[in-house]
C-alpha cells in the first residue's frame, strides 16, 4: 500500500500549496509546474530540483518542513527542454517572471546537473546564491557511448517511463524505502508531459 499517498502530511501539503503553471517561452507547450510555499516577501529562496523520475511534489516533505521554519521553498517541475542552453534561457524566464535575482538550488541527480549547468551559464551575471547537490553529476559524456541515449527524443512517453521505472529497487527493501519507491512510481506514471 503507498503509505505516503494517503499520509496526513501528504494531504496537508496537497490541500495548502497549490500547483501553479506558468509558460515563459515562446513556446507555450514548455510548462513549467510548481509549488511556491513560505513567505513571500523572501526574495532569494531555495529551489528544489527533481531527479528525473520525479516530480514538483517529490519534496513535499521538504517543502512542509522548510516553510515551517520561516523559509520560502519552490519546487519545480521543469518541461521538456533536448539542449542545456534552450533550459538555462528558460530557467532564467521563469526566474524573472517570479522576479527573483538570486536563488539558492537544490538539485537531486538531473536536477542537480541542471542547477550546475545554470549556475555555469549565469557566472558573469550570478543568479545563483548557493548549490547543494544530491546523488549529482557534472559529465553527461558516458550517455553519448550508449546507442539508446541519441534516441531517447524519438521515443514515446510510454517508452520512457518503462527505462526510468525499470531502473527502481525490486526485491525486498526496508517499508519506508519501499513507500518512498510506490510514491515516485506513481508519480512517474502520473505524469504527462505537457
Amino acid at each position: 500500500m503507498e503509505e505516503i499517498k494517503v499520509s496526513p502530511d501528504y494531504n496537508w501539503f496537497r490541500s495548502t500549496v497549490p500547483l501553479k503553471r506558468i509558460i515563459v517561452d515562446d513556446d507555450d507547450s514548455k510548462v513549467w509546474s510548481l509549488y511556491d510555499a513560505g513567505p513571500k516577501s523572501i526574495r532569494c529562496p531555495i529551489i528544489l530540483l527533481p531527479p528525473v523520475s520525479g516530480t514538483a511534489e517529490v519534496f513535499f516533505q521538504q517543502v512542509l518542513a522548510l516553510t515551517g521554519w520561516g523559509y520560502r521553498v519552490i519546487s519545480l517541475q521543469y518541461p521538456v527542454y533536448w539542449d542545456l542552453m534552450e533550459f538555462c534561457d528558460g530557467f532564467r524566464k521563469l526566474l524573472d517572471h517570479l522576479q527573483l535575482d538570486k536563488v539558492h538550488l537544490f538539485g537531486a541527480s538531473l536536477g542537480g546537473f541542471l542547477a550546475q549547468k545554470f549556475a555555469e551559464c549565469t557566472h558573469k551575471s550570478p543568479r545563483v546564491h548557493s548549490l547543494i547537490l544530491c546523488n549529482s553529476f557534472s559529465d553527461t559524456s558516458i550517455f553519448n557511448q550508449m546507442w539508446t541515449a541519441n534516441s531517447f527524443w524519438l521515443m514515446p512517453a510510454f517508452m520512457l517511463k518503462k527505462i526510468v521505472l525499470g531502473n527502481f529497487a525490486k526485491g525486498p527493501v526496508d517499508p519506508k524505502m519501499a513507500d518512498a519507491i510506490d510514491f515516485m512510481v506513481d508519480r512517474v506514471r502520473g505524469h504527462v508531459c505537457v
